[in-house]
């Protein structure tokens, strides 16, 4: 090539983007190895008293009496005398609560004899709605509140199984995600595929690339009848570990093909996230036509009815001080009403500080943020949580 040949022509092939790529790949994974040091995994910190009191709806100085009378067993304690609670041993004064305390059920709030297992797919045609992180905050809350939550990670992206600390290009290149529990050829139980993980009450299914390989071989066997159809495949598949389950979520791509169809085709119940921007609600209103006829569409190839228990809108990534984003809010409000929810999910520099090591608001320590805008933000999250898990409440006829 010689100095006259137009500087494009020299451009960067397949070659380097692999290169950098490989680059990528080391880099994070030296950083994931230092953030979870001396592990190598993710692992669950400990619980205020506070943080406890809120996730079982007691008082503080209840908490506090219970240990005195010796009716709760005693936890770690720091050089302050401040009690700090495993996820664990929540879970166990739960237990207690519910065998001694009043409205005992309270307690208890997964299901029961004759309750549905609830299959919440979240999702959105545009990326950056804050799909993901709804997902994980959601699971990991329902989690502390007492609920067994399955989450399935359908986006070939793999961001949430990122965040739960595994690095898909290289634990699952072989296989061991949610592609090999519904592919069309040598299918394998979902159960084979479900990681326990370091949050207690909390287990996910990973996706990996090879997922993207699902919307071609549907096509496929569309064309060739292979039984059962895409619109069955998760369904079918969720019955086998129901019974081990209360709530399955499920983060879904941000396009609407079968990869989306087939976990709106499962689902009791969707969770559409939206920005509230005048382009963000022109593209979900889109999302939602197209999935309206492709649903149709659907139900009319295989005789089989799609319905859920409820669809509710979240406003995501909300910030009550920026006129035009309250103004949309309002808009989405007065077209939907009581389908979207009434506490948004804020934008707030905490959960995207702590996105920085690939952790939540649940699991990040409070001492590392700015405690105002922690707390800020968390009782937004655990706002939208509980409006939601009245929801899921009400689908399984109480209150």
């Amino acid at each position: 090539m010689d100095d006259h040949t137009p500087h494009h022509v020299r451009g960067i092939g397949s070659g380097d983007i692999g290169r950098f790529a490989d680059s990528l790949a080391e880099s994070l994974n030296r950083q994931m190895r230092i953030a979870f040091e001396p592990e190598e995994r993710k692992y669950l910190r400990r619980f205020s008293s506070t943080e406890v009191a809120e996730i079982l709806r007691v008082s503080t100085s209840n908490l506090r009496n219970r240990h005195k009378d010796g009716s709760f067993p005693e936890v770690h304690t720091d050089n302050r005398g401040h009690r700090f609670y495993t996820a664990q041993e929540v879970d166990a004064l739960r237990d207690i609560l519910g065998r001694t305390g009043k409205n005992s059920d309270s307690y208890k709030p997964g299901r029961r004899d004759g309750d549905n297992l609830q299959v919440l797919s979240v999702v959105n045609f545009k990326g950056g709605s804050s799909k993901t992180t709804a997902t994980i905050h959601l699971a990991q809350r329902y989690a502390l509140r007492g609920y067994r939550v399955l989450v399935l990670d359908m986006d070939p992206q793999a961001s949430l199984t990122t965040f739960f600390g595994f690095r898909p290009e290289l634990e699952f290149a072989d296989g061991g995600t949610i592609y090999d529990a519904l592919r069309y050829d040598n299918q394998q139980p979902l159960s084979s595929v479900i990681q326990k993980t370091y949050f207690h009450n909390l287990d996910m299914v990973p996706a990996g690339l090879m997922l993207s390989e699902y919307e071609t071989e549907t096509a496929n066997a569309l064309a060739a009848r292979v039984q059962p159809i895409f619109a069955e495949r998760l369904a079918l598949t969720l019955e086998r570990v129901q019974s081990d389950y209360d709530l399955v979520l499920i983060d879904c791509p941000p396009q609407l093909g079968f990869i989306t169809l087939t976990a709106l085709a499962a689902s009791t119940g969707l969770l559409v996230t939206v920005v509230p921007g005048m382009l963000d609600i022109a593209s979900m209103s889109q999302f939602l036509k197209l999935a309206s006829e492709t649903v149709k569409a659907v139900e009319e190839a295989t005789s089989r009815t799609v319905s859920w228990d409820f669809v509710k809108f979240l406003i995501t990534r909300y910030e009550p001080s920026d006129g035009p984003q309250t103004q949309m809010a309002g808009y989405l409000r007065s077209i939907l009403v009581n389908q979207v929810m009434t506490e948004p999910m804020l934008k707030s520099t905490a959960i995207s500080d702590a996105g920085m090591t690939q952790q939540t608001l649940y699991e990040v320590d409070p001492s590392q943020l700015i405690r105002k805008t922690l707390d800020r933000a968390m009782t937004s999250m655990n706002a939208v949580a509980d409006e939601l898990e009245q929801t899921i409440q009400m689908a399984w006829g109480r209150r």
